[in-house]
């Protein structure tokens, strides 16, 4: 009886030892698969983000296109805003080339540099206009605008109806003001006020250049959508029904010069006044690309700013992976 005792705790220690050798087996297997899968994402990511960075290649080709002339950047080519897709092995690209230039310049209500940054009364001026154009209400408009300013200048003087840095340690999640230039204007969300609506409004009409300098509009490639920025540009003189309708009598060709462009009609009225002046241009210097890139199961997306000089000098002035915002 002992021996068959014996012989079948041998054999249950056996199918024991199978049991557990058999789940090992399954989780080294699992784990091998796993590592496999995960080797196959990273060369399917980095293989897409290479042709990211192709797309920005064939933009800089077209962008030193467009420039080479260094007087006029036209609509000629219908190359702002128009998307562009193209297959490659296993995925395809695409790309949307725009002025980078068509949009209010956040810095702007600022001037100066590095530490010394303090507030600029006609940039402050002009993003107010711009958001009594959107509608906004008059005191909304004051405060937002101060809060900006407070939000990039270098000094700890609060604006009247803005926020300096003891608004932000006050927050659930305590922090201080930027004190310098907004790398994108995603920074919007982090300023007092900028909520999620008021961001969403006006996010289609601003951006973050790498500079204070001041909003410039290339009117011959400003579409008729943004037309609202020459609204702000003459602190509201010119309203966004008359902008709207200036840009969409624009000549085909665009407007030879500055002067042609001074003397349309609905200008007129502001040649006293004071109308968009110098900050009107025939020639963009941003140019921004989106770039959505599909390879295998992976996905790259990017936004490059790029800057030309004109006469085919063209530069990488920022690059950002993922979606916009």
């Amino acid at each position: 009886m002992r021996r068959w005792d014996e012989k079948g705790a041998a054999l249950i220690t056996v199918l024991l030892l199978v049991a557990v050798m058999s789940v090992l087996a399954v989780a080294l297997l699992d784990d091998i698969r796993f590592g496999i899968r995960r080797s196959m994402n990273a060369a399917e990511n980095g293989q897409a983000q290479w042709y990211a960075l192709g797309a920005e290649a064939l933009a800089r080709s077209r962008i030193a296109r467009l420039s080479s002339g260094g007087v006029r950047t036209s609509l000629a080519g219908n190359w702002p805003g128009r998307f562009v897709q193209f297959p490659v092995e296993d995925g395809q690209v695409g790309m949307r080339l725009a002025d980078g230039g068509a949009c209010f310049n956040l810095n702007s209500v600022v001037e100066g540099a590095g530490e010394m940054l303090r507030r600029r009364d006609r940039g402050a001026a002009q993003f107010m206009a711009l958001l009594l154009a959107l509608e906004f209400a008059p005191q909304d408009a004051a405060t937002l605008a101060a809060a900006l300013v407070d939000w990039a200048d270098s000094d700890a003087l609060r604006e009247a109806g803005g926020a300096e840095d003891e608004a932000y340690r006050e927050s659930p999640v305590g922090y201080l003001t930027g004190a310098t230039l907004l790398a994108e204007a995603s920074e919007l969300r982090a300023i007092h006020g900028f909520t999620d609506n008021v961001y969403r409004r006006l996010r289609p009409y601003v951006c973050a250049l790498p500079n204070t300098d001041m909003t410039m509009l290339n009117v011959n490639t400003l579409p008729v959508t943004s037309a609202v920025l020459l609204t702000a540009l003459t602190d509201g003189r010119l309203s966004p029904a008359d902008a709207a309708r200036l840009i969409a009598m624009r000549p085909a060709g665009g407007w030879p010069n500055e002067a042609a462009f001074r003397a349309e009609p609905l200008l007129a009225p502001l040649s006293e006044s004071g109308g968009p002046g110098e900050q009107v241009s025939l020639r963009t210097r941003f140019f921004r690309l989106e770039t959505d890139v599909r390879h295998g199961d992976a996905e790259a997306l990017s936004s490059t700013l790029f800057e030309s000089a004109g006469q085919g000098d063209v530069r990488l002035v920022s690059r950002r992976w993922g979606a916009d915002e």
